[in-house]
C-alpha cells in the first residue's frame, strides 16, 4: 500500500514523549483559519503556483507538494532512527494534515510499527467515522488530539466543520482509556475569553480520565506560506501572539482543576 506524505520530520521533540519521527500526511476535512501548513490540506499531490521576492523583483514558478511512499520505503525511514526511540522513550507521530483521512495506510503504518515495538501516537482533529478511530486505536499508544474551539458555531466558522463529532470520539476513545494528550491552540479573540475557558473545563469534565494538556500558543511563523502559495490567509493578519502572561494566566486556570500542563507541543 502507498500513501501521500508532504513532510518526515525525524529527531521531532514536540510532537510527544521522546525524541521521534514525525510523519506528515496529506489531506485535512478542516480549514482552519490560522493552519500553518494550508499545503496538507488536499490529499492529493498537487503543482501550485508559487511567488516569492529575489532581488527585490517578484518570481512566480509552480511547486510539487506531497510525494507518493510505499508503507515499506517508510518503515525503513523510521526504523532509521530505532536506537533513538529506545534510549529516549520516544518513537512515530502521524500526523498532517489529518492522518485519518488515509485511514487505511495509517493502519498498515501503526500495525508494522507495533510489530517492531515502536511507540506509536497520532495528531489527529478527531474529525472522522468512529469505526475509523476504533480500527486504529489498538495499535495507536497515545493521542493528541485537537480541540480547536469548545463552541460549535465558532469551531464551523473557524475551522469548516462543526465539533460534535470531535467531541463525541473524543469521549468513545476515552471510554476505552486510551491515552490522550489535549492540544489546544490559544489564540487572541477567537478562544481566550473567559467563557470559551470555562467551556473548555465543562467538555473536558466529562472524560472519565484526566488528560494532559498541552495550550499551543497562537504563531504567525506559517503565515508567509500563504502567500508563498497564492493563498488567502483569511482575518489572522491582525491577530497577535498571545503574552506569556496569559498563557501563564490560563495555565494556572487549568492546574486548579488539577491538569498537568504543557505550554507547547
Amino acid at each position: 500500500m502507498k500513501g501521500v506524505i508532504f513532510d518526515i520530520k525525524r529527531l521531532a521533540l514536540h510532537d510527544g514523549p521522546g525524541i521521534r519521527q514525525t510523519v506528515f500526511l496529506k489531506g485535512c476535512p478542516l480549514s482552519c483559519h490560522w493552519c500553518h501548513n494550508p499545503e496538507s490540506r488536499s490529499k492529493r499531490i498537487i503543482c501550485t503556483k508559487v511567488s516569492e521576492v529575489i532581488n527585490g523583483v517578484s518570481v512566480e514558478d509552480t511547486e510539487t507538494i506531497g510525494r507518493e511512499i510505499s508503507a515499506v520505503d517508510l518503515m525503513t525511514s523510521i526504523l532509521r532512527d530505532r536506537i533513538l526511540y529506545e534510549e529516549s522513550g520516544g518513537g512515530v507521530t502521524f500526523s498532517g494534515g489529518e492522518p485519518l483521512m488515509q485511514h487505511g495506510f495509517l493502519l498498515q503504518m501503526l500495525q508494522q510499527c507495533h510489530k517492531h515495538e515502536i511507540h506509536t501516537c497520532v495528531d489527529t482533529t478527531g474529525y472522522a467515522a468512529w469505526e475509523t478511530l476504533e480500527k486504529i486505536a489498538p495499535f495507536t499508544d497515545l493521542f493528541l488530539y485537537d480541540l480547536k474551539h469548545p463552541d460549535n458555531e465558532k469551531h464551523l466558522y473557524y475551522t469548516g466543520v462543526g465539533n460534535a463529532k470531535i467531541l463525541k470520539n473524543l469521549y468513545l476513545l476515552d471510554s476505552i482509556n486510551k491515552d490522550i494528550w489535549i492540544r489546544i491552540p490559544y489564540i487572541p479573540t477567537i478562544n481566550d475569553d473567559e467563557a470559551d475557558l470555562l467551556k473548555y473545563l465543562g467538555l473536558l469534565a466529562k472524560l472519565n480520565n484526566k488528560p494532559r494538556i498541552s495550550l499551543l500558543p497562537y504563531h504567525k511563523l506559517g503565515s508567509h506560506k500563504y502567500a508563498h502559495f497564492q493563498m488567502p490567509y483569511h482575518t489572522m493578519q491582525d491577530i497577535e501572539e498571545p503574552v506569556k502572561e496569559s498563557l501563564a494566566t490560563v495555565k494556572q486556570l487549568f492546574e486548579n482543576e488539577g491538569y498537568y500542563v504543557t505550554i507547547g507541543g
